[in-house]
């Protein structure tokens, strides 16, 4: 661990003994994590379910212009290929790929963030919107709680939430990344378990509805959990669903197969109010790079697999929350 890293979690547990709120945005390497006064609102703007630091704005009706540029399947194939060669080596059994897509449309970062309808909205300045459907963690009243999401399927699709939770390969990855959260949450908490397995949640956006699978793990951290805030929080990253299992080799396989740095892509995004703290997962995430816009997306791959369906997912999650 760097000092820069050890100092920002220093930072944090001072913030949380103190039961001074904050905001925190961690990068997927977690270089460049970046802490906020709750209503700052000068560089980055957000929404959680329960609080925002910003007064909505007025509704527009106009239409989005979304035109999507893929990598090539060809480039997506031969990263696949990399993957497929480490599982059958034993390596890692589940790795998150992703990869970046230009995007052209006629709306600016910041107006996509008043526009999209999602449970977490952020919007940093000059870098990134997000709109994230996923859950990280929720701390109340001293019970941690992890909501892993796996499993993408399109809502339109006759029986689609039987066809989902009845894929071999979908509820296969679903409990091994349930297994890693239980294994992370208990590096913190006691008493970690399971309460809700694989639920289903609709998710409405410009290219068509999708449903989600999703799970719920909890545990009881010690009494002392608020001068440690960023100290648990440090053990649990990066997101076991966005990187894949076993995760220090999977982490290394990430980073030699993906065509670019993640940056704050699949990081978190949370909110300590001095006593509980919620977080998401950066994902749903689009990039500003100069002139240009970078939609980041993908999907769990395992020996179970197809490319072209896994190619196709990471397109589908290329999409706004706008109706």
């Amino acid at each position: 661990m760097s000092e820069f890293q050890q100092h920002t979690i220093n930072q944090m547990n001072e913030l949380g003994a103190q039961g001074k709120p904050f905001v925190f945005v961690i990068d997927f390497d977690f270089e460049e994590p970046l802490i906020f006064e709750l209503d700052d609102a000068s560089a980055i703007l957000w929404k959680t379910p329960e609080k925002s630091n910003f007064h909505p704005g007025i509704s527009q009706d106009q239409s989005v212009v979304w035109n999507i540029h893929p990598v090539e399947f060809g480039q997506y194939q031969q990263a696949f290929n990399k993957v497929q060669q480490h599982i059958h080596n034993g390596d890692t059994y589940l790795l998150n790929l992703t990869m970046p897509s230009r995007v052209k449309t006629n709306l600016t970062p910041e107006e996509i963030f008043y526009r999209s309808e999602a449970s977490y909205k952020v919007w940093l300045k000059d870098q990134f919107v997000c709109f994230s459907p996923e859950i990280f963690v929720r701390i109340n009243d001293g019970i941690i709680s992890s909501f892993p999401m796996k499993g993408t399927i399109d809502a339109n699709l006759d029986n689609a939430e039987q066809v989902l939770l009845n894929d071999e390969k979908e509820v296969a990855e679903h409990h091994t990344i349930v297994d890693l959260i239980r294994n992370d949450l208990s590096m913190v908490a006691t008493h970690v378990e399971v309460e809700k397995l694989m639920y289903i949640d609709k998710i409405k956006t410009n290219q068509g509805d999708l449903l989600q699978m999703s799970s719920q793990v909890s545990g009881k951290l010690p009494e002392n959990y608020r001068q440690l805030i960023g100290t648990i929080l440090a053990k649990l990253l990066p997101a076991g669903s966005i990187c894949g299992a076993p995760k220090p080799k999977t982490l290394e396989i990430i980073r030699n197969v993906e065509p670019c740095q993640r940056g704050y892509y699949t990081g978190v995004f949370g909110v300590f109010d001095g006593v509980n703290l919620d977080s998401c997962v950066l994902i749903r995430y689009l990039e500003q790079e100069g002139h240009e816009l970078v939609f980041k997306s993908g999907g769990g791959v395992t020996f179970l697999s197809d490319c072209q369906t896994e190619y196709n997912e990471l397109i589908q999650k290329v999409y706004v929350p706008i109706s």
